[in-house]
């Protein structure tokens, strides 16, 4: 069983998408970073950075931060979605590095220059603008000719996904890049991504229905996708 703390960020819903995929069983603790819940000392316990994703293994006890560690504990956990050939291994490391080194930080700072502050600063829309444009360029060029970031579907895929999920905050139209668009366009329709979208909504709506407030309550019960 996985304990799972996490909100609706791209980093929340790798790990989520992820953990749909496996089918195992696993429970939601939502941890509102709009109301401060991820600067309680219980969840400084679990996550020392004060960022979701962090997850608690109860087999062995073991808690765990950073989306893309959790998401190769995970892979290799189950034993899915994480080549054991170490070649085929390494690219997908390389492709989940990029996103976690570039890919993201940079479309997470053009969703606060371009959507949430928008004329605050000329130069940093221009610079986050310009280097969306550039990643996405390289990802489009990546897919030319495949499925999947690396042939096979893996957490490279669930990486970056729920960034792009968001090109509308990043002032993208996928139509310029038909590669990605056509590789967004099938993740969406695979049966665990629409549940790994919504378990934090649904979530709150079971605590709602059940007379209690969204946050601040015990856990929910994420049932696997089937």
């Amino acid at each position: 069983m996985i304990d799972f703390y996490t909100w609706t960020t791209p980093n929340g819903r790798k790990v989520s998408i992820l953990l749909e995929e496996l089918g195992v069983d696993y429970e939601v603790h939502s941890i509102n970073i709009t109301q401060g819940d991820q600067n309680s000392p219980a969840f400084l316990k679990i996550s020392p950075n004060n960022k979701i994703p962090a997850i608690i293994d109860r087999d062995n006890g073991m808690s765990l931060m950073e989306s893309g560690a959790i998401l190769i504990y995970l892979a290799e956990k189950y034993g899915k979605f994480l080549p054991k050939d170490s070649i085929a291994r390494a690219e997908v490391n390389e492709w989940l590095m990029w996103q976690m080194g570039g890919f993201g930080p940079i479309l997470g700072q053009a969703h606060h220059f371009l959507h949430f502050n928008p004329g605050k600063s000329d130069y940093s829309e221009a610079r986050f603008r310009s280097e969306v444009a550039r990643l996405y360029g390289v990802l489009d060029r990546r897919l030319e000719g495949r499925d999947y970031i690396c042939d096979d579907y893996s957490i490279a895929d669930m990486a970056c996904w729920p960034w792009v999920s968001r090109y509308e905050w990043q002032q993208v139209n996928l139509a310029d890049y038909p590669n990605v668009r056509s590789w967004y366009q099938r993740l969406l329709a695979r049966d665990a991504v629409e549940p790994a979208l919504c378990i934090i909504t649904a979530l709150h709506r079971r605590r709602l229905a059940a007379g209690r407030g969204p946050t601040g309550l015990p856990p929910g019960r994420v049932r696997p996708a089937a």
